[in-house]
């Protein structure tokens, strides 16, 4: 027993390869990217035939001829799918994208603008965190007039406190360091030590925070929708397929339901795989990559 633990902690010696964190966070980038590709293009190539109303095949169940089944109004559910999922993705691209850029520019200005600047974003991020996500999504959206759009903005402004809050330790930390003590010096701006010195070395926590925040945006962007708050009825998104479902899970129509949402998981959890991932080998504590 001892000699085979030795064997195994040993690794070479087993001819079992070892997969560190690199290798393992590449596999899931590579597959996170292969299936955002699969999405996108497949929401292009599919075109609109899969959403016209065809009275003559509704409420069908999974065949050769419709892989997902159809709906009470004869639309395929795959082309309904595919398009769902790529209008969730490009909705959480855009909200988290805008969000991690409020973030870094929110958390530069705390560290470089001096003591007042950091105490009102330290004030205004503690404010945003006191509310939820999820309330002040919706009273955003509704404000902007629901719809892509309102959506969007909703998701930006409400998920880029966390993520600030992180960039303002690292950047506090980075200001006292030797290079930005020699450049304030030299008389260098702040602006200048910002985009120089601090933007370079908060990327990786950026590009972790974006990837932690789109699968947050998806999941907020599918409640609203689903609650009718979010997206307009025409539009196929996941939100509305899951939500135009349930009035008819009773009848023994599960793929209405069970497809979507398990393409909606299946899209969250790949990208929190790979944040996941990237974080740990962004932190410094790791040793076992």
């Amino acid at each position: 027993m001892i000699r085979r633990h030795m064997l195994q902690a040993a690794g070479m010696n087993t001819g079992i390869p070892r997969w560190n964190g690199r290798i393992r966070t590449a596999i899931s980038v590579s597959g996170a990217i292969a299936l955002l590709a699969v999405i996108m293009l497949g929401s292009r190539l599919m075109g609109s035939e899969g959403l016209a109303v065809s009275l003559e095949e509704r409420n069908m169940a999974p065949s050769p001829a419709h892989l997902f089944g159809t709906d009470w109004l004869g639309r395929d559910m795959l082309s309904r799918t595919v398009k769902g999922l790529a209008l969730s993705i490009q909705v959480g691209l855009l909200g988290a994208a805008c969000s991690t850029l409020i973030a870094a520019v929110m958390g530069l200005a705390a560290a470089t603008l001096g003591r007042a600047a950091d105490r009102c974003i330290s004030w205004l991020i503690d404010v945003s965190l006191s509310v939820p996500h999820l309330v002040m999504l919706i009273l955003i959206a509704f404000v902007c007039g629901g719809g892509m759009k309102g959506v969007a903005i909703g998701i930006m402004l409400t998920h880029w406190p966390s993520l600030a809050r992180v960039v303002r330790a690292e950047a506090l930390q980075l200001m006292s360091a030797d290079f930005v003590l020699v450049s304030r010096k030299l008389g260098r701006s702040r602006m200048w030590i910002a985009s120089r010195h601090l933007a370079p070395h908060i990327g990786p926590q950026l590009l972790v925070g974006f990837l932690m925040l789109f699968p947050h945006a998806v999941l907020h962007e599918a409640a609203i929708t689903f609650l009718g708050l979010g997206m307009s009825p025409h539009q196929p998104a996941i939100g509305i397929i899951l939500s135009e479902s349930m009035r008819y899970l009773s009848t023994g129509m599960w793929w209405l339901a069970v497809f979507p949402g398990a393409g909606l998981l299946l899209a969250v959890w790949a990208f929190d795989r790979i944040g996941g991932h990237l974080r740990r080998l962004t932190d410094p504590g790791s040793v076992r990559l």
